[in-house]
């Protein structure tokens, strides 16, 4: 019996007519052939390229990675030798500064005891300066005091000076007798 027909002679709308098929299929071959011809070798050689290339691209990368590296590794060789020359310089003014140090400080005694030395000597000349400018004094006012006490004058130019040495030698002796007391005490 023939499927096309239904009962009433009816052709059914969703089976295809065998012709149709054929034809069809003749159709589909003919475009499968003409695109296995002209557009699957393109597809294939645009494949083909992206291939290589994401294989090249890979290739340089890792090429780049290791020239990276090797870089990466000189310097960092640079750098430790680097920091090791820092380490020798930073060692090297440490010592020279120490040097310096030391000179300064050397300098600075010998600059200090010549200060000091000539402070004594000007101590010392001002010393004797102000005992023989106090002898003086003292002389005068222990001739005035004399004069006051004895009641003439001492005009005699060797008589006061040996008043006033005679009354300076006396001093010298009172302060002497002073001094040692307390000195042995201490």
């Amino acid at each position: 019996m023939n499927t096309y027909l239904l009962a009433a002679d009816e052709v059914n709308p969703l089976a295809p007519h065998p012709v149709e098929i054929i034809v069809g299929l003749i159709a589909f071959g003919l475009l499968l052939w003409v695109l296995a011809k002209t557009v699957f070798p393109q597809f294939e050689k645009i494949y083909a390229e992206r291939t290589d290339k994401i294989e090249g691209g890979l290739k340089r990368a890792e090429e780049a990675q290791a020239e990276a590296n090797r870089l990466k590794q000189e310097y960092q060789e640079q750098l430790d030798g680097l920091r090791a020359e820092a380490a020798r310089i930073r060692d090297d003014a440490r010592a020279e500064g120490q040097q310096i140090k030391a000179e300064l400080r050397a300098e600075a005694e010998s600059e200090a005891a010549r200060i000091r030395a000539r402070a004594e000597e000007q101590i010392s000349a001002q010393r004797e300066s102000a005992v023989r400018s106090l002898r003086g004094e003292i002389g005068g006012l222990s001739s005035q005091l004399a004069e006051r006490i004895i009641g003439s004058e001492l005009s005699d130019p060797a008589r006061r000076a040996a008043t006033v040495d005679s009354f300076l030698a006396e001093l010298d002796g009172l302060g002497s007798r002073q001094v040692a007391p307390t000195a042995g005490a201490n």
